[in-house]
């Protein structure tokens, strides 16, 4: 069982940079692939990024590339999801999420996701 915690959320300017993490316990977490989401108020939670066991295999959601990037230590057993050049629209909470998975294809469904964090918040001022 992966406990996921998320933290590095908060209040930021347009334009600004916000860098998540996420602690991953309980399993082993090298080999899991994993991604982050995120859920905007009255909106459906969203994919932003996937990243593969070995930090080698990235994927996007194309309303994000190149303003967001995901990076992982397994050493630290965590996930980081680099925010630049925020804007108001990614205020949103954001989760982080795992699945047991040593492929190389990085999926963007939410179901193929076993375990989840409670997620952080992040809300972007203009």
């Amino acid at each position: 069982q992966v406990q996921l915690a998320e933290s590095g959320g908060g209040l930021v300017q347009a334009g600004g940079s916000l860098a998540l993490s996420c602690a991953a316990s309980g399993g082993s977490f090298s080999g899991h692939a994993m991604a982050w989401f995120r859920q905007a108020p009255g909106r459906e939670r969203e994919f932003v990024a996937a990243i593969g066991w070995s930090g080698s295999m990235t994927r996007y959601a194309d309303s994000v590339k190149g303003g967001f990037t995901v990076y992982r230590d397994n050493a630290k057993n965590t996930v980081y999801l680099r925010i630049n050049s925020l804007k108001p629209g990614a205020t949103a909470v954001y989760y982080c999420a795992a699945r047991w998975f040593l492929g190389g294809v990085q999926s963007s469904r939410l179901v193929d996701y076993a375990y989840w964090g409670q997620g952080t918040q992040v809300t972007v001022s203009s």
